[in-house]
């Protein structure tokens, strides 16, 4: 439990990630006359690539290197190089509607179905359109390779326009809930779901921008959505039930996790339940003077309305001493320090990687 954290703490930031996918998707056959060829007399391309390909309808950008493929990195570097910082996306962001999208997570969400299309493509390195190594040039004097990176702007906005739209109908099916619905768990994981998407929307109106395209009403920070994700959580009482405490020392330690959080407290009908069981046990060891005590905590973070565990948390101490007073209060000092530390970034992760369910 201890290491959880770093599973989460992903901090890296790089170019949206379907912009990288579209650049990955390139054709370099190396047959006359087709998408990549390699061209026999130094093109005009290779000195100045807009003569060939004009700005008005490409963004296209030229690579050299001593080997080809580097050629094509090269070039497709410098082709993203023109959006510059503007489409950067955090990675734990571009992660989340990634996978998201990939395991099908968001086909609930999208009720048109040229829609859903649009985004299952786009995240498909297989069939995604979009950048693609249109030249290639070998000068054998120099043995230097020569390629020119092409996206066709008409294709790009058609694309990302799509992709705006799509996440837009999904921000408002994801938030589109009365009351009820909005006060629970589920409604907090469509709120910070529907921030990832808004965060996704923002870098692509970015990327429209560049192109001079217009874009789609409705798009919004990510940030509206999880203040008011925040907003939710200050209405949801979750209460705490422990056996085996000490004049209610660990309930207090939890509770004091679920204020910090901004969880109400429960009452005797909470809908959420945190389920605490907790056992003692003195070990003794041989030729040890002292006495040991062994505490094993196990809490479960419960749904009563359906009955599912939604969240285990557990761990399991020992501390010694010569009075076996001290020993037990000394686990008990060590248990309110481990709720304390990892309870609640346990609990934060859980909820921010939690994803709403399907509509």
């Amino acid at each position: 439990m201890r290491k959880i954290k770093d599973r989460f703490k992903l901090v890296n930031r790089i170019f949206l990630f379907p912009l990288l996918l579209i650049f990955s998707c390139t054709s370099t056959s190396g047959n006359s006359g087709t998408t990549g060829a390699v061209s026999r007399g130094k093109p005009a391309w290779v000195d100045n690539v807009n003569s060939v390909y004009n700005r008005s309808q490409y963004v296209a950008s030229v690579g050299y290197a001593a080997d080809r493929e580097m050629a094509e990195k090269n070039a497709l570097t410098n082709l993203a190089a023109f959006f510059g910082q503007s489409i950067q996306a955090d990675q734990t962001i571009i992660n989340t509607y990634y996978e998201a999208v990939k395991n099908g997570a968001t086909e609930g969400w999208i009720d048109n179905i040229a829609m859903r299309n649009a985004i299952t493509t786009t995240v498909s390195m297989d069939t995604l359109i979009g950048a693609e190594i249109r030249e290639i040039w070998h000068d054998a004097r120099k043995n230097i390779y020569y390629t020119a990176a092409v996206m066709e702007r008409s294709k790009t906005i058609q694309l990302y326009t799509e992709m705006i739209s799509a996440n837009l109908q999904m921000i408002n099916n994801l938030t589109g809930m009365n009351q009820t619905e909005k006060n629970t768990l589920e409604g907090i994981s469509r709120f910070q779901f529907a921030a990832t998407v808004a965060d996704i929307n923002i870098s692509y109106a970015n990327l429209l921008r560049l192109l001079n395209a217009s874009i789609p009403n409705g798009v919004k920070r990510g940030d509206e959505y999880r203040i008011e994700a925040q907003n939710i959580i200050k209405t949801i009482p979750i209460s705490i039930v422990v056996t085996g405490d000490r004049e209610g020392r660990l309930q207090s330690a939890f509770a004091k996790v679920l204020t910090e959080l901004r969880f109400k407290s429960g009452g005797n009908n909470s809908r959420y339940v945190l389920r605490v069981n907790v056992k003692l046990s003195t070990v003794d060891y041989p030729d040890n003077t002292e006495k040991h005590v062994l505490m094993e905590l196990k809490a479960n973070l419960t749904d009563n309305s359906t009955g599912e565990i939604l969240l285990p948390f557990s761990f399991t101490i020992r501390e010694g001493h010569t009075n076996i007073a001290v020993a037990e209060n000394r686990v008990f000092i060590s248990a309110e320090s481990r709720i304390e530390e990892e309870f609640g970034e346990v609990l934060s992760s859980y909820l921010s990687l939690l994803m709403p369910g399907r509509k």
